[in-house]
């Protein structure tokens, strides 16, 4: 059967397959329109996409590096050769995403398995110095089995594409559980799987209950999650219960240092950008800014007279600033914008539903200054589009206050003081840390967070490794009795002094 968004389905490799169960409506965030329609899988429906990635994942393992890098540079492939007009015009209509930004994400996935398959084609195992004359000893990494991907609706394809493609090239079968705002592009897009072996690769759409049935079963064996630090703990939880590896990105309330030192002009454009990029639901948006005395007026000055210029409105129109994904989610938003200003806080720009755009979960851009450290919008996450400005004396208070958050995803510094870019490298406390250009990723370099923004980490060398286990191998190839072997001889006693204790 061919996907459509009317029709609910899930997906083994290569085929979707009707999903049983009742419909639910998919809603536009912008239009409050109906897209199309999924279901959550059953019991039944989990247990068929178990059996087929267990299938697979055996046959899967036993190919040597070179054949399972053939096939993901197959899926990068057909990445780069596929139409995604329907699957972007989908992530827009499900989640709010702009057009460009949506097309973006899901059209620049194929450099991470061009990547994972050489990276795993290349690096299996170590051969160690011996302990012991004649002995071969080395370490194999084999992979875990099946892994589950639980995705969060901001970058659900990437996201998606990050971990996946390292499970699958250190040798697992992967099951998806896409988020259910982002549930129809997910299924669209996954098609791009199909030239992998049967089974391999499933999507199965669902909600909380999927996800702990897909933990709970005994036919997977690692997970990967990004979501809130709330669900991210219980998934951490079940996952410790069955000592079951789990890689969590959680989210946080990442800061943003604005130096005496900064070029303001680029400070201001980045910010924006940081800030407000996905209309702020972004784990890594800039949520707490801390601005130098001395240059707080004329940054937050150029930082409001940028934020005015974005256009809201439908992610399909010509804008930069979307509708929030949910009622749920403009509440929370409004929520702590709105104690921040009972308590002293003054909206500069923004702070209000924007009144052309009334139907929909639209919220203008807010820039909020006169915040105090003590405020429910620095303490918690917002993940919505808010800059709220604390003002500090210096480089070191500012420091101070960013590292005062039960968060550690990542954190931003604009400075042309290379003491203090190398400073701000060092003493925060996060798990990524952009000098003058927030928001960027690589490949090759480890992502993820400290403290409660998450375990383990994505891409690099350790996003292979979250998905495969290594085994220590020692091997004589000249057997031969060995002096510490029971029973010990009068000359071991000797030499080890043991007489004395006979």
């Amino acid at each position: 059967m061919d996907f459509s968004p009317d029709r609910p389905a899930f997906f083994v490799n290569p085929d979707y397959r009707p999903m049983p169960g009742a419909a639910k409506p998919v809603i536009d965030p912008a239009t409050l329109e109906t897209v199309g329609t999924i279901a959550a899988a059953t019991d039944g429906v989990i247990d068929a996409v178990l059996t087929a990635a267990t299938k697979a994942q055996a046959a899967w393992k036993q190919l040597d590096a070179k054949s399972r890098a053939r096939h993901l540079h197959a899926v990068a492939n057909a990445i780069e050769a596929a139409d995604f007009t329907r699957c972007a015009e989908l992530m827009v209509r499900e989640m709010g995403k702009p057009y460009p930004e949506a097309i973006g994400e899901i059209a620049n996935c194929a450099p991470v398995f061009r990547y994972y398959a050489e990276m795993a084609r290349d690096d299996a195992g170590k051969i160690a110095g011996t302990t012991q004359a004649g002995s071969f000893q080395y370490a194999r990494y084999e992979p875990y089995g099946t892994s589950v991907h639980i995705m969060p609706y901001n970058f659900p394809i990437l996201l998606m594409c990050w971990t996946v493609a390292a499970s699958l090239a250190a040798g697992n079968a992967c099951v998806i559980k896409p988020a259910a705002a982002t549930t129809l592009s997910t299924l669209d897009y996954i098609k791009v799987f199909r030239s992998l072996p049967e089974g391999l690769v499933s999507c199965l759409p669902g909600g909380a209950a999927t996800a702990q049935a897909l933990i709970a079963s005994d036919r997977t064996h690692a997970v990967a999650f990004t979501g809130s630090v709330a669900a991210g703990k219980a998934v951490a939880v079940a996952c410790a219960e069955r000592m079951k590896p789990c890689v969590i990105e959680a989210g946080g309330s990442d800061p943003l240092i604005i130096s005496r030192h900064a070029p303001l002009d680029v400070a201001a454009a980045g910010s924006v950008t940081a800030a407000f990029h996905l209309t702020g639901q972004v784990c890594t948006s800039a949520e707490r800014f801390f601005v130098v005395d001395a240059i707080h007026d004329r940054f937050v000055e150029l930082f409001a007279e940028k934020t005015r210029a974005l256009r809201i409105g439908n992610g399909l129109d010509k804008t930069e600033i979307g509708p929030l994904v949910s009622e749920a989610a403009r509440a929370k938003v409004m929520r702590l914008v709105d104690d921040a200003v009972r308590n002293g806080a003054r909206a500069v720009t923004g702070g209000r539903i924007p009144p052309a755009h009334n139907v929909g979960w639209f919220y203008e851009p807010t820039i909020l200054t006169g915040v105090t450290p003590d405020m429910a919008i620095v303490r918690e996450e917002c993940f919505g589009p808010v800059a709220a400005i604390c003002r500090v004396k210096d480089f070191d208070e500012a420091i101070e206050l960013a590292n005062d958050s039960p968060f550690g995803l990542g954190a931003s510094v604009f400075t042309t003081d290379l003491a203090e870019a190398h400073e701000a490298a060092e003493r925060l406390e996060a798990g990524m840390v952009w000098v003058n250009n927030p928001l960027i990723d690589n490949d090759a370099l480890p992502f993820g967070g400290w403290k409660a923004s998450g375990l383990g980490r994505e891409l690099g060398r350790q996003g292979l490794d979250a998905f495969r286990r290594s085994k220590m191998v020692i091997i004589d190839h000249k057997p031969a009795i060995q002096g510490w072997w029971y029973p010990y001889s009068d000359s071991w006693f000797r030499e080890a002094g043991g007489r004395k204790h006979v």
